[in-house]
Parts: structure tokens; C-alpha cells; sequence
């Protein structure tokens, strides 16, 4: 079954709002309250959670906990992703040390980059590798994903390296638009086709400070309307 990616996006969200809850030791939730907190309709979250599988009960609402397991479950959360990082400056460095993708079972697996300066020491206990060394890597590791932090100039050439490895799934912290990199050899890009489509998704800091500054020196009063 393929969810619509909009709908992952909000799922994403739900879990978000689920885990809150939780902390917050609430047992339900409803469709209204869900919808509420993630600023949506109520309609658009049943929608949603159509694909997670019917777990409401008429006038109880959602059990928070067995709502936030199947999230979980439908995201593929529940299962051990193995991720590199590319690009070893200091977001790279920030990125390994941040503690809270582990509770979402992403195993930080390798660190790469091409700096002769950096290669060869350490981050949180991981050394940092030569980007030469990547495909065996991938290959023997198991590796599932990969978080690109590398300037912007090489970003594209670094992301066509992930997939020629083997990666095709890339977090993009580049303030670039990637195009989709493709394997080279006729009978990956078959394989690539048929079992394993290119993702990237794009964590762009720069555009959302631009549309922040945009809302920021907007006038409130009538004279914004000028249309």
C-alpha cells in the first residue's frame, strides 16, 4: 500500500502530537482534538488514519498508546535503520551528536567526507571515513539511508556517490535543489526502477528563514491588501 506522501508528512505530525500526549499521561484522543493540534480538519485526520488501520472506538476516541504502536509500525519505525552522514563540518558534527534519532531506532553507522584534515578522527565514537571507502561500506554495513551535509557546490556529486553505493534514500541539508541522481550501470537502473526509487528530501534552514523574514516585515494592517 502507498500512502500519498502529504499523508506522511501528517502522520509524521500525529506521532508527534501522540508522544505528547503520552507524556503528558492522556489515554485518548479524538479526531477533533488530533485535528486541532495539528491544524487540520477533523475529516482529513480520519482520512489519514484510514491508512494506519481502524483503531477508534464510537465515543471513546483513539487509545493514545496502541494509536502511537501503529504509527509507528506504518512509518516503519519500528525496524533499525542504519544511516551515514556525508559532510563531516560542523552541522555533520551536530547532526551525529544529536541523541534523539536513536530513540527512533536511526543507527548512525559511518561518517564520511573528503577533508584529508578530518578523515581519520573520531565523533562520538564513530570514526570519520574517506569518501573512497563508501561503497564497501554500504555493502558490507547494510546502510539505508544517508544525511548530506556537504556545501552546496558538491552536494550533487556527493548524492550521485550515495546512489552509484547503493543509498537510495538521502536527507538533504544542502540549500540546494538535488536532481534526482540515477545508478550508472543499465542493470541497477533497472533494479533502481523496478524495487528502489531515488528519495530526497530537502531540509533547506535558508528557506525557511526567508519566508520567516517575509512574514516578519509584512504589514498587519489593512494596507497589506493591496489585491
Amino acid at each position: 500500500m502507498t500512502i500519498p506522501s502529504a499523508t506522511v508528512s501528517r502522520l509524521v505530525t500525529y506521532l508527534r502530537i501522540l508522544e505528547e500526549l503520552e507524556l503528558s499521561e492522556v489515554r485518548h484522543t479524538s479526531s477533533g482534538d488530533l485535528a486541532e493540534r495539528a491544524q487540520v480538519t477533523a475529516f482529513q485526520v480520519r482520512k489519514d488514519l484510514t491508512y494506519v488501520g481502524r483503531h477508534g472506538t464510537r465515543g471513546k476516541g483513539y487509545t493514545v498508546a496502541v494509536l502511537k504502536r501503529e504509527i509507528i509500525r506504518v512509518l516503519g519505525l519500528n525496524q533499525r535503520w542504519k544511516v551515514v552522514i556525508v559532510g563531516m563540518g560542523r552541522l555533520g558534527h551536530a547532526i551525529a551528536n544529536f541523541p534523539v534519532a536513536a530513540e527512533y531506532q536511526f543507527e548512525y553507522a559511518g561518517l564520511f567526507d573528503v577533508d584529508p584534515n578530518v578523515v581519520g578522527t573520531s565523533v562520538g565514537g564513530l570514526p570519520i571515513r574517506h569518501m573512497s571507502g563508501l561503497p564497501k561500506f554500504v555493502s558490507e554495513q547494510g546502510v539505508d539511508m544517508a544525511f548530506l551535509t556537504v556545501p552546496p557546490e558538491r552536494a550533487q556529486a556527493a548524492a550521485e556517490q550515495l546512489v552509484q553505493a547503493g543509498i537510495y534514500s538521502i536527507l538533504n541539508f544542502a540549500p540546494i535543489v538535488l536532481r534526482p541522481p540515477a545508478p550508472q550501470d543499465e542493470k541497477e537502473i533497472s533494479k533502481t526502477r523496478e524495487h528502489h526509487n531515488v528519495t530526497v528530501e530537502n531540509v533547506d534552514f535558508l528557506a525557511g528563514m526567508k519566508r520567516l523574514a517575509y512574514y516578519t516585515r509584512r504589514p498587519s494592517g489593512p494596507e497589506a491588501e493591496d489585491i
